[in-house]
């Protein structure tokens, strides 16, 4: 599978963040985020596997009883299933691969 920019690909997901998904294959799903300063995603848990990478930004990630305060080139991982959660601290761009395919983030 191949895609190409679309800016109108973006739905909001919650107050202050937006994601689109740019490719998707059987087994992993690629997103990006627009996360605004100010606003949160709250502590959740879900059973795919996330790796992610801050491309602009701060922010700052709760993973399970850790606390990272994200900086651009900074990565992590969340493994399925840990409670984690996000608190955007500047404007965003984060970008995150989920594995198996999250059904609920297929355009």
């Amino acid at each position: 599978m191949f895609g190409k920019r679309d800016s109108r690909a973006y739905v909001t997901a919650l107050p202050g963040v937006e994601r689109r998904t740019p490719v998707h294959g059987d087994k992993t799903l690629l997103s990006e985020f627009r996360l605004a300063m100010g606003h949160a995603i709250p502590r959740h848990a879900h059973p795919h596997e996330q790796t992610g990478y801050l491309v602009s930004g701060h922010m700052r990630l709760s993973i399970g009883a850790d606390t990272h305060d994200v900086r651009p080139g900074d990565s992590w991982c969340v493994p399925g299933g840990v409670e984690h959660g996000v608190e955007i601290i500047d404007d965003c761009v984060a970008i995150e691969v989920f594995s198996p395919v999250r059904e609920d983030y297929l355009p």
